[in-house]
């Protein structure tokens, strides 16, 4: 038995030589012994019951998710080709600060009671794990990868990303500032101008340059609608 997501379908036409979904017609071999069961109160599954083979299954889902403007959904392997990862750059500059900590003086002390700098912290680490969330369930969503250094298959502009197009970057931003507050970290808060700068410049604008090569004026449309940051 397997299972594979689709979305609501119009009833579903068994014939020894073919499936029917509504209008459109999928045709591939099938043996009489199988069985296809679509839940069509709740368009969440396909139920696959016997030996159907899984190019049934495939085909079935590739017929349902290629109902998307093909503008917005596309498949090869170019990438952006960031500077680098931006976990790892937002990692590496919290590192860096929590030592220069200890091998260079204080510029600067960080403000704020034991109690009012946690609030601070916990509010902006707290904010920025959600956020961040919320724009990694668009990317789910819509069955694009997160991470840069594979191909984006399709282009998000629903959920957070309808406000901001960098909705997950700023909520690691905002992680990043939550935990200089809480380190009582100068030069963790100094680092954040640089590594602002590399993500503006070393991520951000290589991710524009590409979707809107990948995308074109689907892209544009979006980017003229939707601010990069806030």
């Amino acid at each position: 038995m397997g299972a594979v997501p689709v979305f609501r379908a119009g009833p579903v036409l068994r014939r020894p030589d073919a499936i029917a979904i509504a209008s459109d017609t999928v045709r591939v071999p099938a043996s009489p012994v199988d069985t296809l069961v679509v839940n069509l109160h709740n368009d969440n599954k396909v139920v696959i019951i016997g030996r159907l083979s899984r190019r049934l299954s495939y085909q079935l889902r590739e017929h349902v998710m290629g109902k998307d403007p093909p503008a917005q959904r596309v498949n090869d392997t170019e990438t952006a080709g960031v500077i680098a990862r931006p976990p790892l750059l937002f990692l590496s500059a919290l590192v860096l600060g929590h030592a220069a900590d200890h091998v260079l003086p204080s510029p600067f002390g960080v403000p704020g009671t034991g109690t009012v700098r946690w609030i601070v912290a916990g509010v902006l680490i707290l904010g920025g794990i959600a956020l961040a969330a919320a724009g990694i369930r668009d990317f789910s969503r819509a069955g694009t990868p997160v991470p840069t250094n594979e191909p984006t298959r399709a282009l998000v502009t629903s959920g957070a990303h309808g406000w901001s197009r960098n909705p997950i970057y700023i909520g690691m931003f905002s992680i990043y500032a939550g935990a200089g507050v809480a380190d009582r970290s100068p030069w963790i808060l100094i680092l954040a101008l640089p590594l602002a700068i590399t993500i503006r410049y070393g991520v951000v604008a290589r991710e524009e340059a590409y979707l809107e090569r990948r995308f074109g004026d689907v892209y544009r449309d979006y980017k003229s609608r939707v601010r990069r940051w806030l």
